[in-house]
């Protein structure tokens, strides 16, 4: 029998290891038969793994989807769920800065976005709000977590989101996490987390648009190693393609790029001689090596690639507390802070202090850089 730990592509004898550890009544799987006409009422393509599962056993009861006898209006309502949900973050100031620049008008940044987020892979419901991309012929790619913009990763895989949501035995993860189009950027820019030492994880691709800001992520990826920041192998990899792409020349630089997922031994140090050969200046003083990264965290808040909460925990965490809790940086942890306490009972919405860590951000960046003392983002 083949390991069912492994996150290796999906068989019939691994869904059905995974199917017997579920707490849900297993029905039979989808026929071939099924399977069509399901993709064909829906307009998507299941991906090969969730594919060979689904046929193996129909998961049956709350959270899961009944793609045999389910109601086609709650189907389709799971299926637009991330669309929308994206949608609406656009109405209230998020912006992919892979569909361009947003046009000035709400309705027309609406229409834009409509119709390059059903360019996207869709995403097919798994359980409840968790989704798997449905890539015909795809397999391997990460269940992804869905509400509106806060999108987090909840396995690298079918197999290891199972484990994780449902329990299983110790596994080893993949050597990376695939790429899905258009998906991942919030990945990367979601991936952050509080810990009892801080909060680590920067986002790993903010899309740079031309050379300037390609070498721009590498330097600050580079000041984050200085700072004993958390940098994966995947990381470097990202950035180091989305350079070469963008024309910046370096031989490590080509040679960090093509690097295989599983071949990321040598990822830090060919960063490392990259680095070197495009003479980027990290800061040596741990102070405005900080600064410089707050700055960066500023300048993804405006741009859109960084979720505004998410800065703002970033930016109170790793920069106010870290920098002796400068004047300039205060007035975002006020409104990190009344982002998480936010009620219903509120008279205003809660993208009102999202929308003000973006302004904030937005008045510091046009000032002088570090802010003098005594400066905030109300003013």
């Amino acid at each position: 029998m083949a390991d069912p730990r492994s996150t290796a592509s999906m068989t019939d004898e691994r869904a059905g290891f995974l199917l017997s550890r579920l707490p849900a009544r297993i029905d039979p799987g989808l026929s071939d038969a099924e399977i069509t006409a399901v993709e064909e009422r829906f307009g998507f393509r299941f991906a090969d793994d969730h594919r060979v599962f689904l046929q193996t056993g129909l998961p049956a009861g709350k959270g899961w989807p009944d793609w045999r006898n389910g109601d086609p209006e709650d189907l389709q309502g799971r299926l637009d769920w991330p669309r929308e949900g994206v949608l609406f973050d656009v109405g209230h100031g998020f912006w992919y800065r892979g569909w361009g620049v947003r046009p000035h008008g709400r309705e027309e940044a609406l229409a834009v976005a409509d119709a390059r987020l059903r360019e996207a892979p869709q995403l097919v419901p798994v359980f409840s709000h968790r989704y798997l991309p449905g890539i015909a012929g795809g397999t391997g790619f990460p269940v992804l977590s869905v509400h509106q913009s806060d999108i987090i990763c909840y396995g690298n895989d079918l197999t290891d989101y199972l484990h994780h949501e449902f329990g299983g035995p110790a596994h080893d993860a993949p050597c990376a996490r695939l790429h899905v189009p258009f998906w991942s950027h919030f990945l990367n820019s979601n991936s952050s987390s509080v810990t009892a030492q801080g909060l680590v994880g920067t986002p790993a691709d903010p899309y740079a648009t031309d050379a300037e800001e390609a070498v721009e992520h590498l330097r600050m990826l580079a000041v984050e190693q200085h700072l004993r920041r958390e940098v994966e192998a995947d990381q470097l990899v990202q950035a180091a393609l989305t350079a070469t792409v963008l024309g910046v020349d370096s031989p490590a630089l080509s040679a960090l790029a093509d690097l295989t997922r599983c071949d990321r031994a040598q990822a830090f140090e060919l960063f490392a001689r990259a680095v070197a050969e495009l003479g980027l200046v990290i800061p040596e003083q741990q102070l405005a090596a900080r600064w410089a990264l707050v700055r960066w965290w500023l300048r993804l808040i405006v741009d859109g690639s960084l979720n505004a909460y998410r800065g703002g925990l970033l930016i109170w965490h790793e920069g106010w507390d870290l920098l002796g809790r400068p004047d300039a940086l205060q007035p975002f942890i006020g409104w990190t802070s009344e982002y998480e306490d936010w009620t219903e009972s509120w008279m205003m919405p809660r993208e009102t202090f999202t929308e003000r860590i973006i302004t904030g951000a937005r008045l510091l960046l046009d000032g002088p850089w570090p802010p003098p003392s005594g400066t905030n983002g109300n003013e």
